[in-house]
């Protein structure tokens, strides 16, 4: 399939999900917002979790390349800077929230594989951190993209709270340096 009806079809996805919710979406409605088949759609992906699987992965509208400003500490900010966009704003806020209240209740849908896609594309981040001694050896990266992703998604989505200029800083410094007063008792 060509490139660019391939991305048609994945944005008709994306936009119909924000739109109607995952139970309205169709293939039917995919082919006709992109102009494609639906049984070109079948061909390639042979249900509705299928196409909205490969949408959320490939579509240029959930995309975040991974930041490589020199540091650890400034490639998480960029990083968390980044995912707040995705979560705050429009068509990205939308089809984030949809696709997320759709994998709980559809289990078909797995959703992992965004997820699983995202932490391999941010893995780099920390290959570097390890490479030039900013992060341990032991440090789990995992752990470290839970942590700021969680709080992310808990004041933007969960809680419903702005997330104001400098969240970013705060979430990576907690993570990096701690909460405690240093004091030891």
């Amino acid at each position: 399939m060509a490139p660019r009806k391939q991305r048609e079809i994945f944005d008709a996805t994306l936009t119909l999900l924000a739109r109607r919710g995952y139970e309205s979406l169709t293939i039917e409605g995919v082919a006709e917002l992109s102009g494609v088949n639906k049984t070109t759609i079948y061909r390639w992906w042979p249900s509705k979790p299928a196409l909205l699987a490969a949408a959320l992965v490939e579509a240029d509208a959930l995309a975040l390349d991974p930041p490589d400003t020199g540091s650890l500490r400034g490639d998480l900010e960029a990083l968390v800077d980044g995912m707040i966009a995705l979560l705050t704003r429009p068509p990205s806020s939308e089809i984030v929230v949809a696709a997320l209240g759709a994998a709980v209740h559809h289990a078909e849908l797995n959703i992992g594989g965004f997820f699983a896609d995202r932490f391999a594309r941010e893995q780099e981040i920390f290959d570097r951190a390890r490479a030039s001694g900013e992060l341990a050896a032991t440090a789990d990266p995992m752990t470290i993209v839970d942590l700021l992703a969680g709080a992310v998604w808990v004041r933007a989505v969960f809680r419903g709270l702005p997330v104001e200029p400098g969240f970013a800083r705060r979430a990576v410094s907690a993570v990096l340096d701690g909460v405690g007063s240093g004091a030891t008792g």
